[in-house]
């Protein structure tokens, strides 16, 4: 795998966390500079305000610089400057004085956890207002407050990265994550830095079958943007897709279903995490929340599923203040980087293959077998060859077979290599 690639994408979340970002303005394009440091092929794109896709509007673009509230004695009680997830993310500016009653109308906070700073967005319909602790909120006193948000919402874009990588053919693979959200590390963050540091890996394997579409967007908005630019291509070329999001930290692995479930790219990310992992959790469609919901809507229907750690909206420290540096972990990181590797391996090599001979192959003439028939002496080794050569009929792929057999699919390579050498078997030829 990559070697310290854990320490290295937490020092990129390091990097990026204390950037306000939001589905549009400065703060998405100072995230995809820092990408394309690591990635120079990447190609930054602006959609200009106001411009269609499908159902929805480019809206205006939003930058903020600063904003707080001050209590009677000047003091600032609220703070973008500490938090960035102190303002409701897209808010108007606003410089007034208010009473306590007013103010109360503009703020958000979670009651049922009140330690925490919400993380709230107002994108399509215009207002302002202040997150705080729940806490703090009902500590508030009766007075006059100073309320002050310096933002802007103007005619400009939105902004997206792309990366094409080419492969052999033009069938693809498509790797999507998020640029859109403020700091919060395991929800925003670790998504992006998996899939930099994955698509480094993708750009050091030669001789690659597929080629590969890697997409940095903000979520939800993003995604129509992109497909309504590239839906022909996309639908006509990605045999598998994958959204990485939530994929930092270091509880159990959850698993989101294309909307069918029945993609390859499914059937490739049940076959690593029931290998690979001791235990998951699935999920079912119904349980969507992130770009699934674009990329699998009837009429586009391209297979897209994730292999997440805590799935979004589950974990407690979703869309707070606690999801912060100390939520990541490199292990966390590490093994999610390693899970979407072998998936992209097994993509690769996932052939189908008929054995050569008719009748099973005499085996101990080419040295695949000890000539001593005891069985005792049969290694699992040699059953391998054996199972494998048993189902290549050329209608089963490499993952039916390893299903069927038990083995991991990435186990059998050596095995495919030995009896490709050895004439036994061949590929099916087939138009990818």
């Amino acid at each position: 795998m990559i070697e310290s690639s854990g320490t290295q994408m937490y020092e990129f979340i390091e990097q990026l966390f204390p950037i306000c970002r939001s589905i549009t303005g400065n703060g998405v394009r100072k995230t995809l500079r820092a990408i394309k440091e690591h990635l120079p092929g990447l190609e930054i794109h602006e959609v200009p305000t106001g411009e269609r896709c499908f159902d929805w509007e480019i809206p205006k673009e939003w930058n903020i610089s600063d904003a707080y509230v001050q209590d009677e004695n000047g003091k600032k009680i609220i703070d973008f400057k500490e938090h960035n997830l102190h303002v409701l993310n897209y808010s108007l500016p606003v410089n007034k004085e208010v009473t306590l009653e007013e103010l109360d109308e503009h703020l958000y906070s979670f009651p049922d956890k009140p330690a925490v700073i919400p993380y709230v967005t107002s994108y399509y319909q215009q207002r302002w207002g202040f997150c705080l602790p729940h806490n703090q909120r009902t500590q508030l006193k009766a007075g006059t407050y100073r309320v002050f948000i310096d933002s802007s919402l103007d005619v400009g874009s939105l902004t997206y990265a792309d990366l094409l990588i080419p492969g052999a053919t033009d069938k693809e693979i498509l790797i999507s994550t998020y640029v859109c959200h403020p700091s919060m590390a395991n929800n925003e963050l670790s998504g992006p830095a998996v899939a930099t540091f994955l698509t480094k890996w993708i750009l050091s394997q030669e001789n690659r079958k597929y080629s590969y579409r890697i997409v940095f967007i903000p979520e939800t908005i993003g995604a129509l943007v992109y497909l309504s630019r590239h839906i022909n291509d996309m639908k006509a070329n990605t045999i598998a897709g994958y959204i990485l999001t939530c994929v930092g930290d270091n509880r159990c692995y959850s698993y989101m279903p294309s909307r069918r479930g029945d993609s390859l790219a499914d059937k490739v990310a049940l076959h690593v995490l029931n290998h690979k992992i001791q235990s998951y959790k699935a999920y079912d469609f119904v349980d969507r929340g992130s770009d699934e919901r674009q990329y699998c809507a009837p009429g586009i229907d391209l297979p897209v599923c994730s292999v997440m750690r805590s799935k979004y909206g589950i974990y407690p420290e979703y869309h707070t203040s606690d999801d912060d540096l100390s939520l990541v972990s490199p292990d966390g990181l590490q093994g999610s980087i390693d899970t979407h590797i072998d998936i992209m391996r097994i993509l690769e090599c996932n052939d189908r293959y008929v054995a050569t001979v008719l009748g099973e192959p005499q085996l101990s003439r080419r040295n695949l077998r000890p000539s001593l028939g005891a069985p005792r002496v049969l290694g699992s080794e040699y059953k391998m060859i054996s199972d494998l050569l048993a189902y290549a009929d050329g209608k089963l792929d490499l993952i039916d077979i390893a299903n069927i057999i038990n083995v991991y699919a990435l186990d059998l390579l050596p095995i495919v290599e030995t009896l490709l050498d050895n004439g036994l078997i061949r590929v099916v030829d087939e138009k990818i």
